[in-house]
């Protein structure tokens, strides 16, 4: 459950793989009842101080919620890191709007890594599995997460994705979160780094309208800048912008359709990878 929106409260998770067609349940709804339902039949005759009170009691009970879900998720975040972390495992979260173009630089980036490093993708979506299927194709090991009504992976969704695609030491898994730019940025997955992608189609406004985002973030990726002749984009502002929310965002532009930019992308993502292995070595 997603305590900020309320986006998942009854949902359950399910897990597919690609390889083999299994379907399989992960995670477990957080069942919980708001102030607000309880005191739902009021009397007509009770005084508005009243129901401000009760407002005040829900929504202290919400804020305690939402720590206690966070707080859990950390938890099983860190139990993900340390499985990652023992095995040499790069796990990189990619978050954007939908429609940004994340599976589409996916698809581009498993075709020119050519396997090395090794990547196993984690898809997350609501509901179908075209994405996974698109990744598929590329002939790299995918497992899809539909998360129902919710609007972001979690920790425990990760865990049991990590278990079903059993990725090889010293290797990559990209994780594809679900398409918001809310959600996601609160939930620690395990990963050795957020990357927010942002399509110039969407506007130059967005790293002020969703500052957490941007934030939490390591490295940004303005994508499709091919159509920058076509939209109203400032980019010096964008970036500008991006960068005096978190003075130490990364910033790359490409275009996952045309090619351009990508090597400094691949650039990057190996960077990671021997970072993590020297790191390793001096243990």
């Amino acid at each position: 459950m997603c305590a900020t929106c309320g986006c998942s409260d009854h949902a359950r998770a399910t897990l597919t793989d690609l390889a083999s067609g299994e379907r399989r349940t992960i995670g477990a709804p957080e069942h919980h009842h708001h102030a607000h339902d309880r005191h739902h039949d009021h009397d007509h005759h009770h005084h508005a101080q009243d129901h401000a009170h009760a407002h005040a009691r829900q929504h202290g009970a919400t804020v305690a919620l939402e720590q206690a879900i966070l707080a859990k998720n950390n938890l099983l975040a860190e139990r993900n890191r340390a499985w990652l972390e023992g095995r040499g495992i790069v796990a990189l979260n990619l978050m954007s709007s939908p429609g940004a173009g994340k599976t589409t630089l996916l698809e581009r980036t498993l075709r020119g890594l050519g396997g090395r490093p090794p990547v196993a993708v984690i898809e997350g979506d609501q509901a179908t599995t075209l994405d996974a299927l698109r990744i598929q194709a590329t002939g790299c090991p995918v497992v899809q997460v539909n998360t129902g009504t919710g609007c972001h992976l979690d920790a425990g969704m990760i865990a049991g994705a990590l278990g079903q695609l059993a990725p090889p030491a010293s290797s990559v898994v990209l994780i594809e979160n679900v398409g918001n730019l809310v959600c996601p940025a609160l939930f620690d997955l395990g990963e050795r780094a957020k990357i927010v992608i942002l399509s110039v189609a969407e506007g130059d406004d967005k790293p002020l309208k969703y500052p957490h985002m941007f934030r939490s973030a390591d490295l940004m990726i303005l994508n499709k800048i091919d159509l920058l002749p076509h939209v109203d984009f400032d980019t010096t502002r964008c970036l500008a912008d991006a960068r005096r929310i978190n003075p130490a965002l990364e910033c790359l532009q490409l275009s996952a359709r045309t090619g351009q930019g990508l090597d400094a992308w691949y650039d990057w993502l190996r960077q990671r990878v021997a970072g993590d292995a020297l790191a390793e070595r001096a243990r």
